[in-house]
């Protein structure tokens, strides 16, 4: 309840990284949201958010929507508990669909876009040339703010996918990895919505205002992200783990041009995915319906069996500061096993 001098330090060094130069705490990335959510409404007076189609913001309960097969929105599978129908407080468009984003907002009730720069816990989806400048072209001639979710597209760079691709969203928002394991959440202002909001009287921007908590931006949190950011995730480490995840997407490549397999796989900085279809997804909708959970599975099993772990629900590899040339090998190697047995040829692993 009291800022620490690294609570200052840390946001000044986000703000150096996202180019937004007001910084504001909290536990969890899904806090983050929900609070730059509340503020943007305050200052909008809208009542809608828009999310991309099988997007991830945590448990945001605006978040919880996807486009249907017919086209329409609808709540997503797992929507445990929902306290209002999610179509109500929310739009949804798909990824890489500017057609469909300007029909959402010219209804002219949203708020803001919360989106990933590309999408990434539905399978790695990455944006087409000149899809992000359309969407800050639409949000800004329909008057709603746009929002950078960066807590898993922060494997883009020392900055995230906002300075590696030169993005000019209204608010950042990011958790996880800046505090090294330590429970922490940001979220990142604009000069311009700053004072829009400093000027607003009017607003309880603390306690019961809803942004705020006894342990938001607590000096163990801060003192985690100081050292994270500093020491940790510089820039010479991003560049050895993409260097490195770089590595990984090419060996898995040349395995699935071996076995000529309809697979893909794409890259996001130190982050690398592949997905059961070729070419790769273009939307969120066309990348959850090509999963496949017991080849997921199989894969998951065989590679944990013998020393390489892939996180447990998709396919996905970050490479951290530690991951090394030979550790890239070895999941190659097995990898390779891995499939030639799914094909029915011997096996070296």
């Amino acid at each position: 309840m009291l800022p620490t001098e690294e609570a200052a330090e840390v946001g000044a060094e986000l703000a150096r990284r996202f180019g937004v130069p007001q910084w504001s705490f909290a536990l969890t990335a899904t806090d983050a949201n929900r609070w730059a959510i509340r503020l943007l409404r305050a200052v909008t007076g809208r009542p809608r958010i828009l999310v991309n189609s099988y997007c991830y913001h945590g448990s945001v309960d605006e978040s919880l929507i996807v486009v249907g097969p017919d086209g329409r929105a609808r709540s997503r599978d797992g929507n445990v508990g929902a306290p209002y129908d999610v179509t109500q407080t929310s739009r949804v468009a798909e990824y890489n669909d500017l057609d469909g984003l300007a029909r959402e907002l010219a209804h002219g009730d949203v708020a803001a876009v919360l989106m990933e720069p590309a999408l990434t816990n539905i399978g790695i989806v990455l944006p087409e040339p000149g899809y992000l400048a359309g969407v800050r072209a639409l949000t800004r001639e329909h008057g709603t703010y746009l929002i950078n979710d960066e807590t898993h597209t922060f494997s883009a760079g020392p900055g995230g996918a906002t300075a590696a691709w030169s993005l000019e969203p209204d608010v950042v928002t990011i958790g996880k990895a800046i505090g090294g394991g330590i429970p922490i959440g940001a979220y990142g202002l604009s000069a311009a919505l700053s004072a829009l909001l400093s000027e607003r009287s009017d607003l309880d921007l603390v306690d019961m205002g809803g942004v705020g908590g006894t342990l938001a931006g607590n000096p163990l949190s801060l003192t985690a992200a100081h050292a994270t950011l500093r020491q940790v995730l510089t820039d010479a480490a991003f560049a050895g783990m993409i260097e490195v995840a770089t590595a990984f997407a090419a060996g898995v490549r040349k395995t699935i041009d071996e076995y000529a397999l309809p697979w893909s796989v794409n890259q996001l900085g130190a982050r690398v995915e592949y997905r059961f279809v070729s070419p790769a997804p273009r939307t969120g909708g066309e990348s959850a319906a090509h999963a496949d959970a017991d080849l997921e599975d199989y894969l998951h099993v065989y590679l944990a069996n013998r020393g390489v772990l892939l996180t447990p629900f998709h396919n996905m590899a970050l490479a951290c500061p530690q991951t090394t040339a030979d550790d890239v090998a070895r999941h190659h190697e097995v990898f390779a096993a891995a499939v030639a047995e799914l094909m029915g040829g011997p096996t070296t692993a």
